[in-house]
């Protein structure tokens, strides 16, 4: 049995760090394991313009553990009023990594996402001609369509066309939920690629819903099927490079999750890299995890891996992660996978 797992070090394709007090408490949780995240740009008021993203970046670095090797990679919040060229400068100076399209209302403060298509398409167009990627939060908003039918219908509706219509757009079908994503990634062409989360591989929606309703285990996209969620373990350790972790880590203050209209997110950023070894562990594949978690992200977004490495060890006994941190903000709750973890990171 594998008792210590070398890897370089991991990169997050996906992380919400917020602002403010909330994000000095939970930033030095993803800076102690990985090397470089995508930050989510859906602040109020978002992250919309070239100089939003330099003002944002400085606060997280300004907020940054002293000596944290941690490099955050920023991207750009599409409206309808987003600007091709002010898109275009950004990559070019190096500040923006991506673009990110909420549709309008899909999750948390994506009220000034997209609901036109065909209003961003020039945008769309010059990041297809620089090479850019589109972040994609593949969910339709359409109240008519079942909430755990979204992403499906997501993919059918709006992002096969667009596609079609613009195929050398580079996209991240980000947080991908279902059987049906992870078939759409595997069968398109070059350009098309998908983050997996976490807790997507963990948890279910009888772990959120069986025996009274979990409201830390509520995000979006929500939940699916157990066989969603074996569709997506065997996608993440199967070596595909198309498929790269993405933790779509969301903190919440406890208060807004605990309520009558609780908050969407999970907040996995202290234990995620323990959980995804015993999810490899598993699956039989803890060789492959090097590759989802610090390989194939790079390589699509055409980076070298960092040259840091990073150690996992596995315990005899379990590991005790903090049931929730403090922050300035308030309480947070970690997230829990049900069942004891043996991993931890012990050097890196």
């Amino acid at each position: 049995m594998t008792h210590t797992l070398t890897l370089t070090r991991p990169d997050d394709w996906h992380l919400h760090l917020r602002d403010g007090a909330m994000m000095d408490g939970v930033l030095p949780h993803s800076a102690a394991h990985f090397g470089r995240a995508i930050i989510m740009p859906n602040l109020v008021p978002p992250v919309r313009t070239a100089a939003d993203a330099a003002a944002y970046r400085a606060r997280i670095l300004a907020a940054l553990p002293k000596g944290a090797g941690f490099t955050p990679l920023m991207t750009l919040y599409l409206t309808e009023t987003t600007e091709a060229e002010d898109v275009a400068a950004a990559a070019a100076a190096g500040l923006v990594t991506a673009v990110k399209l909420y549709p309008a209302g899909a999750t948390t403060n994506s009220q000034s996402g997209v609901s036109n298509f065909d209003t961003v398409m020039p945008v769309l167009e010059r990041m297809a001609e620089i090479g850019l990627p589109l972040c994609v939060h593949g969910e339709v908003t359409d109240p008519a369509v079942d909430i755990f039918d979204r992403e499906a219908v997501f993919i059918a509706r709006i992002l096969a066309p667009l596609r079609a219509r613009l195929p050398e757009l580079r996209v991240v079908l980000e947080h991908v939920t279902t059987s049906d994503g992870v078939d759409y990634v595997k069968s398109a062409q070059a350009g098309l690629a998908a983050t997996i989360t976490t807790h997507h591989l963990m948890i279910n929606r009888n772990h959120m819903l069986v025996g009274g309703i979990r409201p830390h285990y509520y995000c979006l996209p929500i939940v699916k099927r157990a066989s969603h969620m074996e569709a997506l373990r065997k996608a993440a350790t199967s070596g595909d490079a198309r498929f790269f972790l993405g933790t779509d880590s969301a903190p919440h203050v406890d208060a807004t999750k605990e309520c009558g209209c609780g908050c969407a997110g999970v907040f996995s950023a202290p234990n995620t890299l323990a959980c995804l070894a015993h999810v490899f562990e598993e699956m039989g594949a803890l060789e492959r995890l090097e590759g989802f978690t610090s390989l194939n992200g790079p390589a699509f977004y055409r980076l070298a891996p960092n040259s840091a490495k990073i150690t996992l060890q596995k315990q005899d006994e379990p590991v005790p992660y903090p049931a929730r941190i403090e922050t300035g903000a308030g309480p947070v709750t970690v997230f829990d996978p049900g069942h004891p973890l043996f991993w931890q990171v012990v050097g890196g």
